[in-house]
């Protein structure tokens, strides 16, 4: 089981899209309907992985697990690039990756999944130091949901809210490690351009929850 979230791309072509002002975020009738469509697919993705089929009712409770929780992990990661780069004053929005959507439930199929379902397009002043701070802010946000989930799995919920939990706890942990991969276009190889001090502290506390990761399957 393989994913990745946003790969920073960097284009001027994009701007002409209608803005919608949620708060103060800024976003568009094709950005909110690409994240859906991604999010959708994922979910799709890898409930099939964790039903093994997607023909049995298992997979619907698999499909509501996994909406809550890789689901969740891509759509917040994607928007905390998202939301950062805009503080920058940067043009930046999501777009899905059809092709690679429809790759990745077909693999499901066959127990593997290489996940990726989209990038933030970003334009505008952003240098080394900024794109570094822009792409921790996916991973960073991956981490916060995963403590969050270890915090409610600690507190011995039942059920499939217990399953939900744990797997929340399991793949936005996977999901910060695998995106500080140090090369090519993944966000580590940006933030480690920027700063190798908090390249190397964020991947040493991933690691921890990684490694905490094996006592709670214990427990389960």
């Amino acid at each position: 089981m393989k994913s990745t979230g946003c790969l920073l791309i960097f284009s001027s072509k994009m701007n002409h899209t209608k803005q919608i002002k949620i708060g103060n975020i800024l976003t568009s009738e094709i950005e909110i309907r690409d994240l859906i469509k991604a999010w959708i697919a994922i979910s799709i993705a890898f409930g099939i992985l964790i039903a093994g089929t997607i023909f049995s009712i298992k997979f619907y409770s698999s499909f509501i697990i996994a909406s809550l929780t890789v689901g969740v992990g891509f759509l917040f990661h994607e928007l905390g690039h998202k939301i950062v780069a805009q503080h920058y004053g940067c043009f930046a929005e999501f777009r899905a990756f059809n092709q690679m959507l429809i790759l990745a439930i077909i693999m499901s199929f066959f127990g593997f999944i290489f996940a990726a379902p989209g990038a933030v397009m970003i334009s505008g002043p952003v240098g080394k130091k900024r794109n570094g701070k822009i792409s921790l802010a996916g991973p960073a946000v991956n981490v916060v949901l995963a403590v969050l989930f270890l915090a409610f799995l600690l507190s011995n919920p039942e059920g499939i809210i217990k399953t939900i939990a744990f797997y929340g706890f399991l793949i936005n942990t996977w999901l910060a490690l695998f995106n500080m991969i140090p090369f090519g276009n993944f966000d580590g190889a940006k933030i480690l351009r920027w700063n190798k001090t908090v390249y190397g502290v964020f991947v040493f506390f991933v690691l921890v929850l990684m490694f905490m990761q094996s006592f709670m399957s214990m427990s389960l």
